[in-house]
């Protein structure tokens, strides 16, 4: 819609005063006799053969300043990204105001449009042309006298001032429509301001949306790589932290039972303790594939959260030989798998720990269900410590507690540990409840 507007402008612009100049002429000649000489008859026909030429010349002109000013505006553009100046629409092309060629070409057709209309008013038809070129070729102030000598043109001929006469009637008709033109005139000045006014906003707009998009697309593509990174950084500590409960603690137990196998004597004992080995092989390896995975501890496949803590509790109590005890409190509520994966893990790294530090001889694990959140309490009464000394990582490169709080944040829940030295430890893990589905 825009576009078809602004090509029916620039066709007004470009064929505009040649039909202006030729209605004027027309009814020039058919009313010659009643204002004109045989003289001024010729003259005005020179006058307008060279406003004709004129015409043609400006028509001819206007490409290569197109030209011209394409060639300026590059060069501008690569020293600045600003555009100043107001535009003149020819073609669907722009020319900028205050062009020279474009101030020599007002000021003769002005001058040859006020010769002809001293010969004959209806010549200023032709001269009415300038309310529509005064402020697209001149600069502003010119402008505003561009329009004032158009007005007064268009007011002689109204009233029949061209060429004056002695009657004070008529030079009160003029000065009336003068000041009726120039108003004219003076609002059609202001429109075009406040029209250009609105353009140059509508680009200074487009001009700001463009460098918004563009900070936009660079900040996504930054965000991009963050996120990438972050997921990267977030998989490998998922992926470490798996290892460490399973493959690591796996190696751990098997660890433990190939040494009562060289320290023993009893074959039926050592094929117990190798048989136990074998079996922490198994487990170890078939939870190292789930991890790569993403998927859930294989305890967790057939049986629910309680079940799989209980045979946990049972197993390392067994292969430790250290007392231990599983108790669940409250309704049991079907766990999300990734808050019953979570508490698993948290048991299984609990319960290592009491095996490697703790050199305890009981234990107890307590599963809580209350109301809205879900509770692990494991306990032992081992040597305990000072948790405020306790780096995040230990020394052997584990997760430790780090690596359990790590696990409950993950799912908006917390680890908190009381101990002290030679009174046992206590960690409380606590986790939103959410239900399976």
């Amino acid at each position: 819609m825009a576009t078809t507007l602004e090509e029916r402008w620039a066709q007004v612009l470009r064929y505009g005063p040649y039909a202006l100049l030729g209605l004027a002429t027309l009814i020039g000649a058919v009313t010659a006799h009643l204002f004109m000489s045989r003289r001024q008859m010729y003259v005005a026909g020179v006058l307008f053969l060279a406003a004709l030429a004129l015409q043609v010349w400006w028509s001819l002109a206007v490409p290569r300043l197109l030209a011209k000013e394409a060639a300026d505006r590059r060069a501008r553009e690569e020293q600045s990204d600003d555009v100043d100046g107001v535009a003149l629409v020819v073609g669907v092309r722009v020319l900028p105001e205050g062009t020279t060629a474009g101030r020599v070409y007002f000021v003769v057709r002005t001058a040859l449009a006020f010769a002809l209309t001293w010969l004959n008013p209806f010549f200023a038809i032709y001269a009415s042309v300038g309310y529509f070129e005064a402020g697209r070729l001149l600069p502003p102030r010119a402008a505003r006298a561009g329009l004032l000598v158009t007005a007064v043109i268009l007011a002689g001929s109204q009233s029949g001032l061209l060429p004056p006469p002695a009657s004070s009637t008529e030079w009160i008709a003029f000065g009336v429509l003068l000041v009726v033109n120039g108003a004219c005139a003076m609002a059609m000045v202001h429109l075009e301001e406040k029209e250009a006014e609105k353009t140059a906003e509508r680009a200074e707009k487009t001009a700001a949306l463009e460098r918004a998009l563009a900070e936009n697309a660079a900040l996504h593509a930054q965000l991009v790589v963050q996120a990438r990174e972050a997921g990267v950084a977030d998989e490998r500590r998922r992926l470490a932290a798996e290892i460490h409960d399973t493959i690591a603690q796996g190696l751990t137990g098997i660890i433990a039972q190939l040494q009562v196998v060289t320290s023993t004597t009893d074959p039926e004992l050592a094929r117990e303790h190798l048989d136990r080995a074998q079996k922490l092989a198994r487990q170890s390896l078939g939870e190292a594939r789930r991890s790569v995975q993403n998927l859930s501890p294989a305890a967790l496949e057939q049986d629910t959260l309680p079940e799989a803590l209980k045979a946990t509790v049972a197993e390392w109590s067994e292969r430790t030989g250290v007392t231990a005890q599983f108790i669940v409190t409250g309704t049991e509520e079907p766990l999300h798998d990734e808050v019953a994966a979570t508490l698993l893990r948290i048991a299984q790294e609990a319960l290592a720990n009491t095996a490697r530090h703790a050199r305890a001889t009981r234990a107890g694990v307590t599963l809580s269900y209350m109301g809205d959140e879900v509770t692990l309490d494991v306990r032992d009464d081992g040597r305990g410590f000072d948790p405020l000394a306790v780096v995040p990582r230990t020394s052997n490169g584990g997760f430790g507690l780090d690596g359990m709080r790590a696990r409950a944040e993950r799912v908006a829940g917390a680890v908190t540990v009381e101990s002290e030295p030679g009174q046992g430890t206590a960690i409380s893990a606590r986790v939103p409840l959410v239900r399976h589905g």
